[in-house]
């Protein structure tokens, strides 16, 4: 048995139009300690979008090479031949600016990454008030259609059902007492000391 000691991750995780992008540039703004995790994706860089900045764009075969080297710490395809994940190698890069990387990441990815991260690992997820609240935030972007706006509505019910699966539930129904709320937990996180867990290596 050796003693195994993990470095801190924050998660959030939400359903689309749930609100924790807005969330997660407030805590960034109030906690210099905070670095956001840059995803990889195998897209193509969209208007102002910057490599290392917004994404590591990366081809379709490279991503598929990295999953066999299991250079992820969580991934998946979105979409055919579409994928996204966080590299473990860009955990590495904030832990060693002596930081606490932030995942803005999707509900499953986050579970992976609770799995693998077991401990010194807050996760918190952002509830819509309700679907009907959502779905309306949803029509208010205007950039839906009825198409995607109902499969983004039975995406979301889905992914409400796993909330219990997370440290820490926020409902967003007023955004400054989210922020507020996000705020509290994420100080406490921030001044805990690191745990140190056995493991059998």
């Amino acid at each position: 048995m050796s003693l195994h000691s993990y470095q801190k991750i924050l998660i959030i995780t939400a359903p689309s139009g749930a609100g924790k992008t807005s969330i997660t540039h407030y805590l960034m703004q109030q906690f210099p300690q905070l670095a956001f995790s840059v995803s990889a994706a195998t897209r193509s860089a969209r208007g102002s979008e910057k490599e290392g900045v917004d994404y590591y764009f990366i081809t379709e075969a490279a991503f598929q090479q990295k999953i066999k080297n299991k250079e992820f710490a969580e991934w998946e395809m979105v979409y055919q031949g579409k994928y996204y994940g966080t590299l473990k190698s860009e955990l590495e890069r904030i832990w060693n600016n002596q930081q606490v990387p932030v995942l803005d990441i999707d509900v499953k990815g986050a579970i992976h990454v609770q799995n693998q991260y077991p401990v010194n690992t807050l996760s918190i997820f952002i509830e819509p008030p309700s679907v009907e609240e959502l779905k309306k935030r949803l029509l208010s972007r205007g950039t839906e259609t009825d198409e995607s706006l109902a499969a983004r509505v039975n995406k979301a019910s889905y992914e409400i059902s796993f909330k219990a699966h997370f440290d820490e539930v926020i409902v967003n129904d007023q955004l400054d007492k989210a922020c507020a709320a996000a705020h509290r937990l994420v100080s406490a996180f921030l001044e805990k000391p690191l745990e140190t867990v056995e493991s059998a290596d």
